[in-house]
């Protein structure tokens, strides 16, 4: 359980746009990230939309430093550090919770 929880979360909050987008000029509507935990090696996407302010069709809260949203579906509360690319995650639950820790690249 524990193991599917953590790929469910994985695929889910790991799908961002661009890590750092330019002050100057126009931003672009979606980005995709990839993202990979750093304990497993394990990769996936994220896709950041920033006309809608989602990730992953889940809304977000996008400022210049970081962006963050909830996935309702695993549960996580997902907060991107858009200058280095570093992706938290956090899961709580009624015997404390965990949390992750991710790093995001754009998409080669």
């Amino acid at each position: 359980m524990f193991l599917r929880r953590t790929f469910a979360a994985g695929l889910g909050a790991f799908a961002a746009g661009m890590l750092v987008l330019p002050i100057s000029g126009a931003a672009e509507p979606a980005t995709i990230l990839t993202c990979t935990n750093l304990v497993s090696g394990f990769s996936w996407q994220i896709r950041i939309n920033f006309e809608q302010g989602t990730v992953d069709s889940n809304p977000a809260r996008i400022t210049s430093t970081q962006i963050s949203w909830h996935d309702g579906t695993d549960g996580g509360n997902y907060t991107l550090d858009r200058k280095s690319g570093s992706l938290t995650v956090i899961f709580a639950s009624s015997t404390g919770g965990y949390f992750l820790h991710v790093r995001c690249s754009p998409q080669n």
